[in-house]
């Protein structure tokens, strides 16, 4: 009799925790439908997810200050990553660019609660919304894209990343325009399309890999908002900066593709964006019927090779 107690208390003790570890998973896949908004595109029926993951700061602000300072990461993942962790970031390809949204807490608390209370939800789903549907008609995807927005104080950061297909963070700082997140939203967008259509789990990308990767998003960005300027452009080609980084194209070397984009190191700041944006203008002055479809599928060797950027330096 008490081997048979034993043994029903044992199924219970398991079948709890599968129960338990059943609300878990559910917990963190369950978004909250009050900061969701979904947005149809009436021309072809592609679906738009706006994720407003700055209305769930005021609840883990107020638990915050009763929460001692080495539990308040796990708070942070717990009120504010969790709910909308499915939606913004499962599946990401490019999971390591959203690592400190996931797994740092956010400072200066009185500005991030300004910025979060200073978003008009229902202007920027407009905003949002337009330039998501001007890129679509540019370069068409079958992939619905959520776009979840962030408060953000980090003002050195990226504004907007493309974690993967369909998935665009934008954080929201307070120099942000309608301006901001209309050519954020379009260079993002390309980003989103080329990783749905051309992304390789195995490849390894160049430092030429990446320039032409920012730069074809740039060129998007210009071709979608020519009357915007968001990313910088220097139209002079220096030979000096080019000497420091043309040894270094066919390298396969995260950290130096990530200097040469950004600048430093004795390159201007954004040199990446603005060299990568020239090459792949080279190609097009060269190639002028080409599609925005047609130019997002061409490899960086050939936007290299083919628009003959070299002679720019020789």
């Amino acid at each position: 009799m008490k081997k048979r107690l034993i043994f029903i208390f044992l199924i219970f003790i398991i079948i709890s925790m599968i129960t338990a570890c059943e609300a878990e998973k559910n917990e963190v896949r369950t978004i909250p439908e009050s900061i969701t908004d979904t947005i149809e595109n009436p021309e072809t029926g592609q679906m738009y997810t706006i994720v407003h993951a700055y209305e769930l700061y005021d609840g883990f602000l107020e638990k915050r200050e009763n929460t001692p300072r080495n539990e308040q990461l796990d708070l942070y993942k717990k009120e504010i990553i969790k709910p909308i962790y499915d939606s913004c970031f499962q599946g990401a390809e490019y999971l390591h660019m959203v690592d400190s949204l996931l797994n740092e807490l956010p400072y200066n608390f009185t500005e991030l609660k300004e910025i979060a209370d200073g978003i008009s939800r229902e202007e920027t789903n407009e905003v949002i919304k337009s330039a998501l549907i001007k890129s679509s008609e540019l370069l068409p995807s079958e992939h619905e894209q959520t776009v979840c927005i962030f408060p953000n104080t980090k003002e050195r950061s990226s504004t907007m990343i493309a974690a993967g297909a369909g998935k665009i963070t934008v954080l929201y700082n307070r120099f942000y325009t309608d301006d901001v997140i209309k050519a954020g939203i379009a260079h993002e967008y390309h980003h989103s399309v080329w990783t749905e259509k051309h992304f390789q789990k195995k490849l390894n990308f160049t430092v030429l890999d990446n320039l032409i990767f920012e730069g074809k998003a740039v060129f998007f960005e210009k071709l979608v908002y020519p009357e915007i300027t968001f990313t910088q452009i220097d139209p002079v080609f220096y030979q000096e900066h080019w000497g420091e980084i043309e040894m270094d194209l066919d390298k396969v070397d995260g950290n130096r593709s990530h200097q040469i984009i950004m600048g430093g190191g004795g390159l201007p700041p954004s040199y990446g964006y603005s060299e990568g944006y020239k090459m792949v203008r080279s190609y097009i002055d060269l190639h002028p019927e080409i599609s925005p479809l047609e130019w997002t599928e061409k490899s960086a060797q050939e936007i290299f090779t083919q628009g003959k950027y070299i002679q720019n330096y020789r």
